[in-house]
């Protein structure tokens, strides 16, 4: 790989990266909205009178089974969902407007096409996919691209619960995930390989929508984005059991996180500058050690050593490690503020859901902090700790009605297609491993 996105470019990127988490360290968490114990219990309310809203919406649809459509569910709750934003998130019209009419459809599609393309695909499945959809979608304004699921980011998007479950799977060989691994750098690198099994029928199927979209002789640094994030994933396989230093451990997040948002970033515009590939690196390394700091009870468990389970495993508090996540959080969000595209609405709603995401995850660990942090950063939720923690429990407890609500977005009505994107034909699929189905509060 000698393109732009060659892997000396992402080791000086993890390098520099690196320096700018470390950088972060000590000090005060940064200020941010502050709210008193009486806001936070009014929107409180306005989250369970969202979910209530929802509920009996659900049920009401459970016991009229054919005597609505549910495109008219769908708009009930998404009125729901609206009221609740504005109550409790003070978001405005703008900003519900951008999540109601643009990222739900995003998503609300890609789980049709992945439903169509792989029928055995689970819901936590599909929430994987789409999840990642969302942050190439949140990419497209920042790049001055509307918001649209792309046939590149669909792909993409879906080519990871079937590649990242099996290389994480432990009932499967290390030989057999290095065979599975070498082929599948093979095909991204536009080897022409005939598909051994069905689980390389699909990835294939998945590289061709982006071929399909970004020819290779025209648009070589998608495909090195590819290739970058395919070997950082390599790199962290021998994470989950082995006890590295810090220092190795970031190198590993900075280096699997940053390509897979920068690979996002690539595929919604084809081309990135200098600085919009920084922002998306730094993104991606926010989002990896989020989600690392959210999983650090599983990874525990599990034995999978991260810069958040490895002291927890030890006994240690992690106050300093939430303030120095929270911390490299603003000053990837100051990042984001320089590139000249993308609305102040957008922005801002970019930094309170990457707050937010450390915020619910401190809240659901709150064992692994002093009880002086948790008073010190609850403050900055919308929502006390022990309500989120509750309501997480109840939403767990209801994963009946939370399936409801997902075929209710996911499969159309008669008149509303799922058609899948030329290049993508529909496939039995394998059966791939499942991801805790758990809805997030």
């Amino acid at each position: 790989m000698n393109g732009l996105y060659s892997w000396a470019w992402v080791e000086a990127q993890v390098a520099e990266t690196a320096a700018a988490w470390n950088g972060c360290a000590g000090g005060q968490a940064p200020d941010a909205p502050r709210y008193t114990p009486r806001e936070q219990r009014r929107r409180e309310k306005a989250y369970d009178e969202g979910l209530e809203a929802v509920e009996r919406e659900l049920k009401k649809a459970r016991r009229n089974r054919g005597t609505g459509s549910r495109r008219e569910i769908r708009e009930r709750v998404t009125a729901a969902f609206a009221r609740f934003s504005a109550a409790a998130l003070d978001l405005d019209d703008a900003a519900i407007e951008l999540l109601t009419d643009d990222f739900l459809p995003a998503g609300t599609q890609l789980a049709r096409w992945a439903r169509q393309f792989d029928p055995s695909l689970s819901m936590a499945d599909i929430i994987q996919a789409t999840r990642n959809a969302w942050t190439a979608c949140g990419l497209q304004p920042l790049l001055g691209e509307r918001v649209a699921l792309t046939p590149s980011i669909l792909g993409y998007s879906m080519l990871y619960p079937y590649s990242d479950n099996y290389l994480d799977g432990e009932d499967v060989t290390a030989e057999s995930k290095l065979h599975f691994s070498r082929r599948f750098r093979e095909r991204l690198r536009g080897e022409m390989l005939a598909a051994a099994n069905e689980r390389e029928a699909a990835l294939w199927a998945l590289v061709e929508l982006i071929e399909g979209q970004y020819p290779r002789s025209l648009y070589p640094d998608v495909f090195d984005c590819l290739l970058a994030i395919h070997q950082a994933q390599e790199h962290s396989i021998a994470q989950v059991r082995s006890v590295s230093s810090d220092a190795e451990l970031l190198q590993v997040s900075c280096a699997k996180g940053g390509s897979s948002v920068l690979a996002d970033g690539i595929l919604a515009r084809g081309w990135l500058s200098e600085e919009e590939s920084r922002v998306s690196f730094e993104w991606g390394v926010l989002l990896q050690l989020g989600d690392d700091l959210q999983d650090v009870r599983e990874d525990r468990k599990r034995g999978s050593v991260t810069l958040f389970s490895g002291p927890a495993a030890r006994g240690e508090l992690l106050d300093e490690r939430v303030i120095q996540l929270l911390r490299f959080s603003e000053r990837v969000s100051d990042r984001m503020e320089r590139l000249p595209n993308g609305t102040a609405m957008l922005k801002g709603l970019l930094r309170m859901s990457w707050r937010s995401l450390i915020l619910m995850a401190v809240a659901a660990s709150h064992e692994h902090f002093s009880r002086g942090l948790l008073r010190d950063v609850e403050q900055f939720s919308p929502f006390r700790f022990g309500f989120l923690r509750e309501r997480r429990k109840k939403l767990i407890g209801r994963r009946g009605l939370y399936a409801m609500l997902f075929d209710a977005f996911v499969e159309p009505d008669g008149d509303e297609g799922a058609a899948l994107p030329a290049g993508a034909a529909a496939s039995d699929g394998p059966a791939c491993a499942l991801l805790p189905e758990i809805p997030q509060a």
